[in-house]
């Protein structure tokens, strides 16, 4: 496609971020379309920005000037599914809570699940190894994948991994492709691990307290005593105050944040009422137990309608730092006072149980950029989770918006690496440009 309106509507993700003039738009149905673009952007020099359902929330999928992007969106076979070895054979374009309900047909689920599953296509996750709700026990979108294929910049095809559990042959690029945000090549089918389904509708809870930090002091119990919970999702009252706005969820006047945790375990109803205990110990206001399926889905439905109910607040810089489990009150209260510091509204919701954070920055909508005070707040933000012995980025990816503090984590000998790496796989840069390293 070369129609610029139609083009424009491809060139950009979810961010705020102003994409350039890509000269068109590539809607790949096969792997032999990928191909074909690859060797003639090669051939004429051209960069290509690889896309899936545009989700992301850091810029990795925004086009630059005289670009093709090309979507991976219409490949959407789920070419197998074997009950017996507990994989899939996905392309990259199949929706992730579609290739979910396909797997439970089957008394099996796919694990990972960001809260845009509903729209985030698999090669999306694969690209900024998405993170999401359940990760707290099943880890994020790498520990699912077991192989790859992939369309390399110059229109060579290489198969990396196996179907196995376990395989130790060479350098792990099935690794190292996943996470690369379209830096290194285009998957064009992945071979997905699945695990068993949860015999009966996971034990949820939720908690509300007095103050932020509490809230954090309880997850930090919960871990500690071993609960082992399959999702631990913290909001705070900034968070609650949009969500309530919205959806009328009928917020009471003392609660400072929310804690909604789930054990989808064989004696998950036993582990809910040892986190309710632990919620109770350390100052939750309120405890409630789910009592249906019913219930449950409305819990949940509150966390995943979190980022939708902010951009009606305006436009949203969304972070997802991750620090150590321990340190979590820590980096609640620095993000706390960074938002006072620099008076700039912070809602932050987390993935409580694995320390990832998601601050977002909440400016006037129509601006282009972020004001200088949240960048200043930003800034502030990265570098004490970065003394807590954290990272920039637990799930969403480098991006764009995140390449100004790359080397506070990285340092120039990694940086170095990445280049070479970035050489080996796409000599002449036509990669996503600009993206990720």
């Amino acid at each position: 496609m070369t129609d610029s309106d139609v083009i424009d509507s491809y060139a950009r993700d979810r961010t705020f971020v102003e994409p350039g003039k890509p000269l068109g738009a590539v809607l790949a149905t096969s792997r032999e379309d990928v191909e074909t673009t690859l060797r003639w952007a090669t051939e004429n020099r051209v960069p290509v920005v690889p896309r899936g359902a545009g989700t992301g929330l850091a810029g990795g999928a925004t086009a630059g000037d005289g670009s093709i992007v090309l979507s991976l969106a219409k490949m959407t076979a789920i070419r197998e599914l074997s009950p017996a070895d507990e994989i899939a054979v996905v392309e990259p374009g199949v929706i992730t809570a579609d290739l979910d309900r396909a797997a439970r047909e089957h008394g099996l689920m796919y694990a990972p699940d960001p809260s845009s599953y509903e729209i985030s296509t698999i090669g999306g996750n694969l690209a900024t190894n998405a993170g999401g709700l359940r990760c707290v026990k099943y880890g994020v979108t790498r520990d699912s994948v077991l192989g790859l294929e992939v369309v390399l910049a110059d229109g060579r095809v290489v198969n990396t991994g196996r179907r196995t559990l376990k395989g130790v042959t060479g350098y792990d690029l099935t690794g190292l492709l996943v996470g690369s945000e379209g830096t290194l090549g285009v998957i064009t089918e992945a071979t997905v691990r699945l695990r068993r389904a949860p015999q009966r509708p996971p034990a949820t809870f939720a908690a509300e307290f007095g103050s932020l930090r509490e809230a954090g002091a309880a997850v930090s119990a919960i871990v500690a005593a071993g609960c082992q919970p399959s999702l631990m999702e913290l909001l705070d009252r900034a968070t609650l105050e949009a969500i309530d706005d919205m959806r009328n969820i009928g917020l009471e006047a003392e609660t400072m944040a929310m804690l909604i945790g789930q054990s989808d375990a064989s004696d998950g109803e036993a582990a809910v009422a040892r986190m309710e205990e632990l919620c109770t110990a350390n100052g939750a206001t309120f405890v409630a137990v789910s009592s249906s399926p019913q219930e449950t889905e409305q819990l949940i439905g509150v966390r995943r309608m979190a980022y939708e109910a902010k951009e009606r607040l305006g436009a949203c810089l969304v972070e997802d730092v991750c620090v150590p489990r321990s340190a979590l009150a820590d980096m609640i209260g620095a993000i706390e006072a960074a938002a006072v510091r620099h008076g700039v509204r912070i809602c932050t919701v987390a993935h409580a149980g694995d320390g990832n954070l998601h601050p977002v920055f909440v400016f006037e909508h129509g601006t282009v950029e972020p004001p200088p005070e949240v960048w200043a707040a930003t800034d502030e933000v990265f570098t004490h989770a970065l003394s807590l012995g954290g990272t920039l980025t637990g799930e969403h990816g480098v991006g764009v918006l995140k390449r100004r503090w790359l080397d506070m984590e990285a340092g120039p000998v990694v940086r170095d690496l990445h280049h070479s790496i970035k050489a080996a796989f796409d000599p002449l840069g036509i990669l996503n440009p600009g993206k990720a390293i």
